[in-house]
């Protein structure tokens, strides 16, 4: 008996928890295009003078990255809590990037690319990478692995 089980329905994530590390790696992979065409258009806020806002399917692409993190903690304990972490440090360092971005639109400063935010994206890339498409290497790997 799952201890969770009066608390959520957890039927359906039965069924749906295999998936969810692809749909990690392929949220993580349109959170990087998102970030790059955010990195656009605040260059573009920037050079007029505007602040800088958020850009809006960027916004979403973290949040939904966010969500199905924690759903795979429920299926994967283990590897949804790396995730989980992983995603969390990527929406602290755009959240500081942003910021920074204000700064140097406030200040006619050159707008830098979010390089902090981009570094914890690769990570979490990496990882989502290495649990969703590890088939492709599991014969290589598994030659390795001392039984």
């Amino acid at each position: 008996m799952d201890p969770l089980q009066f608390l959520v329905p957890l039927g359906w994530l039965s069924a749906a928890g295999p998936v969810l590390p692809y749909a990690i790696f392929t949220l993580t992979i349109a959170n990087l295009a998102t970030r790059y065409l955010a990195h656009r258009r605040h260059v573009e806020q920037g050079s007029d003078g505007d602040s800088v806002e958020p850009y809006t399917p960027h916004v979403f692409t973290n949040v939904g990255l966010l969500l199905v993190s924690f759903l795979f903690v429920v299926e994967s304990p283990v590897s949804g809590v790396i995730v989980s972490v992983l995603v969390i440090t990527m929406l602290l360092a755009d959240l500081f990037e942003l910021e920074a971005r204000n700064v140097e639109a406030r200040n006619d400063m050159p707008i830098e690319a979010p390089k902090s935010a981009i570094a914890a994206s690769v990570l979490v890339l990496v990882y989502a990478s290495y649990y969703a498409l590890f088939f492709l290497v599991e014969g290589f790997w598994n030659q390795f692995v001392v039984a």
